[in-house]
């Protein structure tokens, strides 16, 4: 069984880890919610050059559909980035889980280690000679 102190060093450092995975999991959420709101703004930005009804100039269409055609070419990037800003996510998630895991382990041995020290000093007691007698002088 390993040594108190180690345990405590390990717990220590399992903490550490699992600070740093979790604050790694908030980046890659905050990196996916950024990439969604990008993708979402590329198609607010598609639908407003959408081609209308009224009567324009042909150098207009021509540039409006330039335009169109740029910003589908950015939709498909976003989408890209969106898919694998969610995998780095999920990878994310799933460190989480195992640094927690970890923790956990390392925390269940301390209270394994700390209930057979108990015992172990309950079984010394009950092993260890009666207390000093205590002899009365005859008065």
């Amino acid at each position: 069984m390993a040594k108190p102190t180690k345990l405590e060093r390990i717990l220590r450092v399992r903490t550490l880890q699992l600070g740093l995975v979790q604050a790694e999991e908030a980046r890659a959420h905050d990196r996916t919610a950024s990439e969604a709101a990008l993708k979402g703004r590329i198609a607010q930005l598609t639908a407003g050059v959408a081609p209308a009804p009224e009567p324009v100039a042909g150098f207009s269409l021509v540039a409006a559909a330039h335009f169109r055609e740029r910003l589908q070419q950015s939709a498909h990037a976003a989408e890209g980035r969106l898919r694998a800003a969610q995998a780095t996510a999920e990878r994310a998630v799933e460190a989480t889980r195992e640094a927690r895991r970890d923790q956990s382990a390392v925390e269940k041995l301390i209270a394994r280690a700390d209930a057979q020290a108990v015992i172990k000093e309950i079984r010394a007691l009950e092993a260890a000679p009666a207390g000093r007698k205590v002899r009365h002088d005859p008065c």
